[in-house]
């Protein structure tokens, strides 16, 4: 078992609160890896797999608008893709992803590589920009093991919303 989840999963669980997912280009990787865990069924409530901008507009309620004038590759997309699955799914955490992967599709201002993850929680709702590295399958390994070290940095207190941090 993957020991990172197997933490989430812990603190989750201790504290009684649920997560769901709404992934862009993971495509359902950070889902897969949580209900991979038996047991996931009593704090992970489901996943939108939001690859399309139909899908991100329509089903999780990104703001078409935003989606044209800051592409589907950015903070706000992710902080709305965070916001919309959280109310959608229901759960007291939404993780969410954007970004270009590889190996195509990267362009001087957005490159391959760039990701922007969302967490949205009862405090409000965040992003972070990250590049990464790698090819295909490990820019997409790395932003889901990213996003689940920034829920559980969330569960255990090493990081607390609006503040800076170490």
């Amino acid at each position: 078992m993957d020991i990172l989840v197997e933490n989430v999963a812990a603190l989750l669980t201790e504290q009684g609160f649920t997560v769901g997912t709404v992934e862009s280009a993971t495509g359902g990787l950070i889902s897969h890896m949580i209900t991979s865990l038996p047991g996931s069924s009593n704090f992970y409530k489901g996943s939108v797999v939001s690859y399309s901008n139909e899908i991100k507009s329509n089903v999780v309620g990104v703001n078409g608008g935003d989606l044209t004038r800051y592409g589907a590759v950015s903070a706000v997309v992710a902080e709305q893709m965070a916001a919309g699955g959280r109310r959608l799914l229901g759960v007291d955490f939404c993780l969410s992803d954007t970004g270009i992967a590889g190996p195509g599709g990267g362009s001087p201002e957005k490159p391959v590589g760039l990701f922007y993850l969302g967490l949205s929680c009862r405090e409000g709702t965040y992003s972070r920009e990250y590049h990464f590295s790698g090819d295909r399958s490990t820019n997409n390994q790395t932003a889901a093991r990213t996003a689940l070290g920034w829920l559980k940095d969330y569960l255990s207190g090493e990081w607390i919303p609006g503040k800076l941090q170490r």
